[in-house]
């Protein structure tokens, strides 16, 4: 099979190389933990028993692909950025690959995460291509996990920040609310599900039983509030209610738009997609 060609918007190449370490970002910051904790406890609900295969697309430094391993999983990582690939491969087998085209035969893999693909990708084709190349190289009966962000987590995190109020931030939110793609600026080209849209995709793909979670929860920004004020930030006692709170959320899909990130989760049919 010839290696395919990663076709990667320049952008979205020099965030990742030179202005954001996404090594550290699930562990530098109270939201980002919580997004780690809460990504693991869900995921683990729905993986095979290890040793099974697990396929990490847009895996990026390996940061869910090291807690796999430790699990006893059988983990192999592709990710579009060069440096990502390097730190990676510290973890596991890992690789240059676009999600659009993978590297993989059919029907090989007992799981296919797509933890960041989807951000990146405002096409719709470009990713329904994404999710229908997971669907490809997943086991009849395998779990495909596909990660977007919220497409109200904008307004949120900028009330953190403290500068919603300003007319700038808000014609630059009230546009990503509006039209769901981010612009680049401050980010990267950046595309903001709803959960609807993020499982109908899913679904599209030819995946079943699907089901969507918000990864952090509605007290999320509460945690980010505090972490921008002066001081020692976030206390233990507050980020275990804040995860609480993400717990005591997933039985009421209403509250999925209070998220900052949402996790979908789906198998692939017995038969053909």
């Amino acid at each position: 099979m010839t290696k395919p060609e990663v076709a990667l918007a320049p952008e979205i190449e020099h965030f990742y190389a030179a202005v954001i370490d996404e090594d550290t970002r699930l562990s530098a910051s109270a939201d980002g933990r919580l997004e780690l904790v809460r990504t693991q406890e869900i995921l683990r609900r729905f993986l095979p028993p290890a040793p099974a295969r697990v396929f990490d697309v847009g895996g990026g430094t390996g940061v869910h692909a090291r807690w796999l391993v430790e699990d006893g999983y059988k983990v192999e990582l592709i990710d579009p950025v060069a440096r990502h690939v390097e730190q990676a491969a510290a973890i596991c087998p890992a690789s240059q690959g676009d999600a659009r085209s993978l590297d993989a035969a059919d029907a090989s893999y007992d799981v296919v995460q797509l933890l960041g693909p989807l951000y990146h990708l405002p096409d719709p084709e470009d990713r329904r291509q994404a999710l229908s190349e997971a669907r490809r190289v997943v086991k009849p009966g395998g779990l495909v996990a596909a990660a977007g962000i919220n497409r109200y987590a904008s307004l949120f995190e900028h009330v953190s920040y403290a500068h919603l109020h300003t007319e700038r931030l808000q014609t630059a939110i009230s546009k990503i609310l509006r039209t769901a793609v981010h612009d680049g600026k401050g980010f990267t080209l950046a595309y903001f599900h709803r959960a609807e849209e993020l499982a109908d995709e899913l679904r599209a793909a030819g995946l079943t039983d699907v089901q969507v979670f918000g990864i952090e929860g509605p007290a999320w920004s509460l945690l980010k509030a505090v972490e921008q004020q002066p001081g020692e930030g976030p206390t233990d006692d507050l980020f275990d209610s804040a995860l609480t709170a993400a717990r005591m959320a997933e039985p009421y899909p209403e509250l999925l738009a209070a998220s900052s990130h949402l996790l979908a989760v789906g198998r692939a049919s017995d038969g053909n997609p």
